[in-house]
């Protein structure tokens, strides 16, 4: 029986088990079994396909990828917005590898790549649909392109993006778990838990081999997040829903349509309506932040700055720029919206915002 039938079988069983606390613990173990069933999938899937074409090489200051089902715009979207050139027709499956583009930005680099159209069942092999999905797992930002005419797909490719490992615009789950030799588990929480008991908590652990643990939870967590907590190979990546060819319907469907999905991005890429805005949506999606350099005795270099993440800490910085500066580092000056005051002198651990100019002074 292989891993999808299995997975199916363990599916009918939880449908079948009615929900209540006397059943819980014996629905967690079976969630955690298709966690696991599915990790292993995953990993089978990354080992089997090495080498097939659809790996990626990452560049730049960052990685997006466009989702989404065959002939929904994702090859016009990707010649809008970068330098590439991918082939272009209306017609399914015109996207046969993965296509890649350079979208300069506010003085980023940003590697923007068009998959090949996802299928219902893709995260279960079909139409090489795990090969495809296996791009999006290794992205910095998801853009997933609906079809004006079928923004029902968003479910169908939320399912795919989650059964391949992906959560989108989820954080990790606030748990921690670290495994001892002996002790048996030691459970604390920082929260009232409402959606799991102890016994449930015991029984997922069970499961992925935790017999003696320390476990610390800071979330009032379901029985599904704290299974992801457990699962390496879960990922958690920002996601930006594009629908795109707005210029084929009229006003009013399109406003039903904004009510119902007023989180999305509404373009008309062949038109090149609302292009800019998207571009403007990946660049703050991604949380990027300029940097400028000074070198020490000349002005600030404010025509290439340096592409960080926002959060980044002057430690990061050095860091990047050689393990020298980290070595021998003194202490650095910031002008900018971070400090108090212009040039004031801060250390390693200080967190930098856009357009902040840095002076990193080292030891002679």
């Amino acid at each position: 029986m292989d891993i999808e039938e299995r997975i199916r079988k363990i599916e009918e069983e939880i449908t079948k088990t009615p929900y209540n606390k006397a059943t819980s613990h014996h629905i967690g173990k079976l969630k955690a079994k298709i966690s696991k069933l599915r990790e292993e999938s995953i990993k089978r899937s990354s080992s089997s396909t090495k080498g097939r074409g659809f790996t990626l090489k990452k560049t730049g200051d960052s990685t997006v990828v466009l989702v989404g089902f065959p002939s929904v715009g994702k090859s016009t979207i990707l010649n809008q917005i970068t330098n590439a050139q991918s082939k272009i027709g209306a017609y399914e499956f015109t996207t046969l590898d993965v296509i890649p583009g350079v979208m300069e930005y506010r003085g980023a680099q940003i590697q923007i790549f068009d998959i090949p159209g996802i299928i219902a069942g893709a995260s279960k092999g079909k139409g090489r649909g795990r090969e495809i999905l296996s791009v999006a797992r290794n992205a910095d930002l998801i853009v997933m392109v609906l079809d004006v005419f079928n923004p029902h797909h968003h479910k169908l490719i939320m399912d795919e993006l989650i059964n391949i490992g992906i959560r989108p615009n989820k954080k990790a789950p606030d748990v921690t778990v670290k495994r001892r030799k002996l002790g048996g588990v030691k459970l604390a929480s920082t929260v009232p838990l409402t959606h799991m008991d102890e016994k449930t908590i015991r029984s997922i652990l069970n499961e992925y081999g935790f017999h003696s643990a320390d476990v610390l939870i800071r979330e009032d967590i379901t029985i599904d997040r704290f299974i992801d907590a457990l699962d390496n190979s879960i990922v958690y990546i920002p996601l930006l829903m594009v629908v795109n060819k707005i210029d084929l319907v009229d006003s009013t469907y399109l406003e039903k349509l904004k009510e119902k999905m007023d989180d999305a991005l509404y373009i008309a890429a062949d038109k090149g309506v609302m292009v800019e805005e998207l571009k403007d949506e990946i660049y703050r999606r991604l949380k990027l932040i300029r940097i400028y350099m000074k070198p020490q005795g000349q002005k600030a270099d404010l025509e290439e700055p340096l592409i960080i993440r926002k959060g980044a800490t002057v430690e990061d910085v050095a860091g990047r720029l050689h393990r020298d500066f980290l070595k021998n580092f003194r202490h650095s000056k910031v002008w900018g919206n971070s400090v108090k005051f212009p040039g004031q002198k801060v250390g390693l651990e200080h967190i930098l915002q856009d357009k902040d100019v840095l002076r990193i002074i080292i030891k002679k």
